[in-house]
């Protein structure tokens, strides 16, 4: 095993083990060996989600979009991470970027919704959660109704119309 293979290898072990600070290190030593090792970055992202550390997360999945433009897993969790820190805009083009890789990834779907709606812009909110709900009703269908990234829609007969019948 390559020596950088050997500590993104100790740092996905670390991290199943909720070791998250040493999975830190451990991506860091990969990414030192082999920058453009996309998994290590995308991987440390997570890492330090766990850790509470956000902002340091997203320039992580920066990092790993910027050598796979196609992971739309970066560009999902980068689109959380985001809205928890209410840069609604910058999560909307996240989204954006992971629903132009993967079209069909429903959550990014309703996760740019509630983005939209808590930006404040409701056409956009609504057709984004009719399409996470026509990819995924089983899973959208009551989540939506009680979730409060849509209280200012509760009352908007559109809203209302995509749980109708």
């Amino acid at each position: 095993m390559k020596p950088f293979e050997l500590s993104y290898s100790n740092g996905c072990e670390a991290a199943a083990k909720s070791k998250f600070d040493i999975a830190v290190q451990q991506y860091d030593v990969a990414i030192a060996l082999k920058p453009d090792y996309h998994e290590a970055w995308y991987n440390r992202g997570i890492a330090l989600v766990e850790l509470g550390r956000r902002e340091d997360a997203i320039a992580s999945y920066d990092a790993a979009v910027a050598i796979k433009a196609d992971k739309h897993e970066a560009w999902y969790n980068r689109g959380i991470e985001l809205v928890a820190l209410g840069r609604y805009g910058d999560a909307i083009k996240s989204y954006d970027q992971a629903i132009a890789t993967k079209p069909d990834k429903d959550e990014a779907w309703y996760n740019r919704a509630c983005a939209h709606a808590l930006n404040g812009q409701a056409e956009e909110a609504l057709r984004d959660l009719q399409r996470a709900l026509e990819l995924n009703k089983r899973e959208y269908h009551s989540l939506a109704k009680s979730d409060n990234d849509f209280k200012h829609l509760k009352a908007d007969k559109r809203f209302k119309a995509l749980f109708a019948g």
